[in-house]
């Protein structure tokens, strides 16, 4: 049994990705970023055994996009984003086990090439481990970086994987209107609530 069965969402927002039954959305409540701690502790800390001070890096709430995917509305997968210069990063990718081999994993790494890429960045970082490599050059649509060798932490050894993505036409830039660039992170196409404000007299 889950430990967030009576996990609720936020229905009125549009996912970022709609598969099915696999829904994947920006996380934008303490709810839904504390589903995403119980699924990040949940793998990494019960099934590789990740010490705490590990997995919670000091990294989740300094500029972090975190999405989280649902199956039926259950909560069932996790990733982390951070943003560098020229390049998006990949980070505490998390699928619980009965849900490893379905659409999950594919629908949260289109889920972040999305978000990646409206915010105008052309590629994408990610640390696999390497006994998983495979799958994300196989499935995330990435190639391993050969000129960097492999690299160990929390007692697993790693490789850089790079997946090359290309802007939409509407991605955010310097032009975008000043207002698109306040909403809400992953819902850029809807009003928000300081363009509703500018209705009112200054």
């Amino acid at each position: 049994m889950s430990v967030l069965r009576n996990f609720t969402a936020d229905s009125s927002r549009p996912p970022i990705i709609q598969s099915g039954p696999v829904r994947v959305d920006v996380v934008s409540t303490l709810d839904e970023f504390v589903a995403v701690m119980t699924l990040r502790a949940r793998v990494f800390q019960n099934e590789q055994d990740c010490p705490y001070e590990e997995e919670f890096d000091g990294n989740d709430l300094s500029g972090a996009t975190h999405l989280l995917a649902r199956r039926n509305g259950e909560p069932v997968g996790t990733m982390r984003l951070r943003w560098f210069a020229d390049f998006a990063k990949s980070e505490r990718f998390a699928v619980v086990p009965e849900g490893r081999a379905t659409q999950i994993a594919f629908a949260l790494i289109e889920a972040a090439c999305l978000v990646s890429a409206r915010k105008g960045y052309r590629k994408i970082l990610g640390h696999a481990q390497k006994r998983v490599a495979p799958f994300w050059i196989r499935r995330g649509g990435g190639y391993l970086r050969q000129d960097r060798p492999s690299f160990f932490f929390s007692d697993h050894e790693y490789v850089e994987i790079i997946r090359e993505i290309e802007p939409p036409a509407n991605h955010l830039n310097l032009d975008s209107p000043p207002l698109e660039l306040c909403r809400p992170e992953g819902d850029w196409d809807r009003e928000g609530v300081l363009e509703r404000s500018a209705k009112r007299a200054a």
